[in-house]
């Protein structure tokens, strides 16, 4: 038994069986690929795969069994190697970190100036994804954090950690009828919002799951004329008078949005609350805990290390960008 069976098997599951890919992405040739897993199978005495001819279509029983035993052997070598850094290359190495488009342009670069100017030496890599591929970086490994508000605490084979909470504003151009309320000390309310064109988040998206309920609730069916991913997109077309922006107020900037007006709506749409995650069973080298403290202070090394150490629980259901 060798990594490369190892490998050849959690790829082979990962690129939905088709062996041509997981050759492209093991730097090998398929029929290669195919020995490595039929070798595996003979040592273990079991088929892995189910197959229909020579090509590979699924799991067996046994397969199924198999798979989370594969996958916790590379985890544990991945620690392995990065544990052998920690005291090889101290105080240098990379840090990637996977985040949706909001959490990298308005909640992280703090953090990162901050954790550049104690940590010159460390190399940042910064993905960018919808929640659902954020999840599936770390789940992956080739994340070390992932930063989102949705779907993170959804995967058990994650620690979803709460970072802090936030709420939506509208945003409109100076002379809207909506600023004018504002002016006037007219609190928004969710009847007067409706009867405006809105431009807000794409489903899954930066609690848009939260700005739906809250209509639905109220018994109202607004005009979303516009969706979008990020807050930047839906702050121009608002700019360009194709309706009322709904965002993020940690996206709207008096100085940096000075030819927009936020309107407060933190009473009409529930909070939601920014996670940061790791995948379980990780071994992250201590310039993980600096930088997951810079960016969220309270959780600290300690706080952390009780959560890894923690066994999973049932994946939540309340969409918390």
């Amino acid at each position: 038994m060798n990594f490369q069976q190892l490998r050849s098997v959690r790829e082979a599951v990962r690129q939905r069986f088709n062996l041509t890919e997981v050759a492209a992405v093991l730097h090998t040739s398929q029929p290669g690929v195919s020995r490595q897993i039929r070798e595996l199978e003979e040592e273990l005495g079991i088929q892995i795969f189910v197959r229909a001819g020579k090509r590979l279509t699924g799991l067996t029983p046994p397969g199924e069994t198999v798979l989370p035993i594969v996958e916790r052997l590379l985890l544990e070598a991945a620690n392995l190697k990065r544990a052998g850094d920690d005291f090889a290359r101290a105080g240098s190495g990379a840090l990637t970190i996977a985040a949706t488009h909001s959490q990298a342009r308005y909640a992280l670069p703090a953090a990162v100036r901050d954790f550049r100017a104690s940590h010159p030496q460390v190399q940042l890599h910064l993905h960018q994804g919808s929640p659902q591929q954020v999840a599936r970086l770390l789940l992956d490994g080739e994340a070390d954090i992932g930063i989102a508000t949705e779907a993170l605490d959804q995967h058990g084979e994650l620690v979803a950690l709460p970072c802090y909470r936030w709420t939506h504003c509208a945003v409109v151009p100076p002379g809207h009828a909506l600023a004018a309320d504002a002016d006037a000390g007219k609190p928004l309310t969710l009847q007067r919002l409706a009867q405006f064109p809105l431009i807000t988040y794409e489903a899954g998206y930066t609690g848009r799951a939260h700005i739906d309920q809250a209509f639905t609730k109220a018994g109202l069916a607004p005009e979303v004329v516009l969706v979008a991913m990020d807050a930047d997109v839906i702050k121009t077309y608002v700019e360009l008078g194709l309706g009322v922006g709904i965002v993020a107020a940690i996206a709207y900037d008096d100085e940096r949005d000075r030819h927009l007006r936020a309107v407060d709506a933190r009473h009409l749409f529930a909070a939601n609350t920014t996670r940061l995650a790791l995948k379980r069973g990780s071994y992250l080298r201590d310039y993980v805990y600096d930088f997951i403290a810079t960016f969220a202070a309270p959780l600290t090394r300690p706080v952390v290390e009780q959560a890894l150490a923690e066994p999973a629980e049932p994946a939540g259901d309340d969409p918390a960008l």
